[in-house]
Parts: C-alpha cells; sequence; structure tokens
C-alpha cells in the first residue's frame, strides 16, 4: 500500500466524465483510467457518452480503416 496517494491535476474549468461513477467531474477526480476528458464545458463532459458513440460511427465508416491491401486483400 503506498503511504502516499498522488492526486490528479487538473486545472479549474476543465470537465472530465468518469466511466466508473457515470458522473461529471469539474477536474480530474477519479484516476485517468476512468475518465473521458478533458472537456471545455460541464455540458460537453455530459454528452461524452454520445460524442464517443458519434466518433465510432463515424471510425467504422472511414474508408481509411477498410483498407483491402491492409488486410491483405487483393487489390485488382
Amino acid at each position: 500500500m503506498a503511504l502516499f496517494k498522488k492526486k490528479a491535476a487538473g486545472k479549474p474549468g476543465e470537465w472530465f466524465y468518469c466511466l466508473e461513477h457515470r458522473k461529471v467531474e469539474e477536474g480530474p477526480e477519479c484516476p485517468a483510467k476512468d475518465r473521458m476528458g478533458p472537456y471545455p464545458t460541464r455540458a460537453e463532459a455530459e454528452h461524452a457518452m454520445e460524442t464517443a458513440a458519434e466518433r465510432n460511427v463515424q471510425w467504422e465508416n472511414d474508408p481509411r480503416w477498410h483498407d483491402s491491401s491492409a488486410r491483405g486483400g487483393d487489390d485488382g
């Protein structure tokens, strides 16, 4: 067990979304592995999961991720 726990550093006005507690935090309260952000506003942090879902759809439909030559497919 550690004698001293390192407090996560953050700046006032930075907002995060905690994946474990499913809540918005001003400044990082939870470990980095459990949070998304920083976001410039509370509202953006509140919509972190929706933003991530939208980006996942964009990435899934990005032709650069579905390049047949990168997967060993035939080009011709």
